[in-house]
């Protein structure tokens, strides 16, 4: 059996050094999707609350779902650059269909449930070992199927501004 063929040296400018992660639109689409929704969060949440929460930009949790925009928008670019009929693709879109499935489902019923677990912990007794010593639990988990939804639509959007400029 032939041994494989080494690896070339990188050399400035090859596209398979740390440089060429900028050369996939996949992954520009997906970071870019990603970090709109994460600062978009700061935006809505201003919208809704009335006050800036720059921590909504590394929080999980809120409007939009930036877990659904990364995945959709590698799901998109991968879908102008490679096609619909590509292995890339389908394999793509199954685990992007999961990663929305468990945002509205799994994360948002374990926040859920954190908020009922927060209240009863208030309930107990000051003297109560869990009363003392326990941090309110993050409830902010999951999302909305808005959430998702709107999530959705900015990987979409992205992912197809990205993956056509990757196809010039």
């Amino acid at each position: 059996m032939a041994s494989p063929e080494p690896m070339p040296a990188v050399t400035e400018g090859d596209q398979n050094g740390i440089s060429g992660i900028f050369h996939n639109g996949a992954f520009v689409a997906s970071f870019l999707g990603f970090l709109f929704a994460q600062v978009a969060k700061v935006f809505t949440h201003y919208y809704v609350n009335q006050e800036w929460d720059i921590s909504r930009c590394y929080s999980s949790g809120g409007m939009p779902s930036s877990h659904t925009s990364l995945v959709m928008g590698l799901t998109t670019s991968i879908a102008v650059i490679y096609g619909v009929s590509s292995p890339f693709f389908a394999i793509s879109l199954m685990f992007s269909l999961i990663v929305m499935y468990d945002a509205t489902g799994v994360r948002l019923h374990a926040g859920k449930q954190a908020s009922v677990l927060n209240m009863i912990i208030t309930e107990l007794p000051p003297d109560h070992p869990v009363s003392s010593t326990t941090a309110q639990l993050k409830d902010s988990l999951g999302h909305t199927p808005v959430q998702v939804v709107i999530g959705a639509i900015v990987g979409i959007v992205i992912g197809y501004i990205v993956g056509f400029l990757y196809t010039l």
